[in-house]
């Protein structure tokens, strides 16, 4: 499989490149030549097969030609040990609950496969510097919350590569924060004095910088790397299949997506381009609304990002926008109205105030027992308020809520548990390198290392 550009500047790439370099060479996301179609069969069966099993075949179709085909199912079968169930929250409404991973978050899946298959590569390829010694990775990850502490938790220990996570000062929830900054050995945390546009931005801007590309090697496990948001299919063939098995194939499926960089609903667009058969999609945002108004409008408008309920969705200018826009366009063939008409005929979009969610949390908890966390909220609330007759929805339950456990109990009254997972990273010391937005700053200090 070759790989190119969304900027369609850049010379085309094979998995292998696309997967270390993370961004191309002018500046676009890799995007793959080819999307195949899963075979018929596989959709005959597919309610029968383990979570495991269906994500082996869909990642044959993404990777198989180029990863040896007993690498690739060890890589898939380490990734997933864990389910990512679906929960029936009220009649129609079912919440696939992605935080049974390491760090309770929907990224372990892209960050764990990313992670071995990054060893991968590099046990095959055998680098080495000057010295003969084995060259190490730098990995770039950029995070408003979950996407640090599942990417560093991923590569915790694994020889050959060093990750820098870039935060937000203050702006991510303390339990979130203290999964990726108390691990020390090859994890380093980086507190930004500004949003987390400002922590992609600088990112972004050393995948540029030649003088830095020289000194050490660098890639990203953001969604912008196609070994991260890709995996994220696996759980929507999953929840197909679930759905299936409970209630069979007659109603028409609709899924929500709580999206903050849209890697997550961008990996559902590829599964669906692929057959899965999600009737239509809705994209849930909170106050940081741009894709939103995008589809009211056909205007794409980033602006700065503001702080919410939802942190993880605090984003302004989305990645994975440009492989939406890739996608529906035809590479560019379609124009902007056609283009636009496309996106809005498969996905509508909701948009939520921190009053909205708070009360949506409160409501569901009253009404259900459930407990949402306040990105599921979104997704919860956009299928109350779309759903048509005929059709049953399933919404991303994209975080345990005890990582936000103080705005959960203040909002709810209550005093939830805290997974021990989540305690032993909260008795970790905090190790954290503070630094302003400035990238000569950022570049200055990764000159040193």
């Amino acid at each position: 499989m070759k790989y190119y550009s969304t900027n369609g500047k850049a010379p085309m790439a094979d998995l292998e490149k696309a997967v270390v370099k993370g961004l191309a060479e002018d500046r676009g996301l890799y995007m793959p030549e080819k999307i195949y179609q899963m075979p018929k069969a596989f959709f005959d069966h597919l309610q029968d097969m383990t979570f495991q099993d269906i994500a082996y075949n869909v990642a044959s179709n993404f990777f198989g030609e180029d990863v040896d085909e007993d690498a690739l199912q060890d890589l898939v079968y380490d990734t997933l040990s864990f389910d990512c169930p679906i929960v029936e929250v009220e009649d129609n409404i079912y919440a696939l609950e992605l935080f049974h991973g390491p760090t309770l978050a929907f990224k372990d899946v892209g960050a764990r496969f990313m992670a071995r298959l990054l060893r991968y590569f590099l046990n095959r390829g055998n680098r080495v510097d000057g010295s003969g010694r084995q060259q190490q990775v730098n990995v770039l990850v950029a995070t408003s919350g979950d996407t640090g502490s599942a990417v560093a938790n991923g590569f915790l220990g694994v020889e050959g590569i060093h990750v820098y996570v870039l935060y937000p000062k203050g702006k991510v929830s303390p339990i979130q924060e203290c999964q990726f900054t108390t691990l020390g050995q090859n994890i380093t945390a980086i507190e930004v004095d500004g949003v987390f546009d400002d922590c992609q931005a600088l990112v972004k801007s050393a995948f540029m910088d030649a003088e830095l590309n020289g000194h050490m090697r660098l890639t990203s496990a953001n969604s912008i790397n196609v070994a991260r948001f890709l995996p994220q299919a696996f759980y929507y063939f999953n929840a197909v299949a679930r759905l299936w098995a409970l209630k069979g194939r007659s109603q028409d499926v609709v899924m929500c997506v709580p999206s903050g960089n849209f890697g997550n609903i961008c990996a559902a667009l590829f599964g669906h381009q692929m057959g899965l058969p999600i009737h239509r999609f809705i994209a849930a945002n909170n106050a940081n609304d741009v894709f939103y108004q995008y589809l009211q409008t056909g205007q794409y408008t980033p602006r700065p990002s503001v702080q919410t309920l939802a942190n993880a969705m605090d984003v302004g200018d989305p990645s994975n926008f440009a492989r939406i826009l890739n996608l529906y366009s035809q590479n560019g063939a379609l124009s902007a109205d056609d283009t636009h008409h496309a996106i809005t005929q498969l996905i509508s979009g909701a948009t939520y105030s921190d009053e909205q969610i708070a009360d949506t949390m409160r409501r569901c908890y009253q009404e259900t027992g459930y407990v949402l966390d306040p990105h599921g909220a979104c997704g919860y609330q956009a299928l109350k308020d779309g759903l048509q007759p005929g059709e049953v929805g399933i919404f991303c339950a994209t975080a345990h809520p005890a990582k936000f456990k103080e705005k959960v109990d203040q909002i709810l009254g209550t005093d939830i548990d805290i997974p021990e997972r989540l305690q032993a990273f909260m008795r970790g010391e905090k190790q954290s390198v503070e630094f302003s937005k400035d990238f000569q700053d950022f570049k200055q200090f990764l000159m040193e290392q």
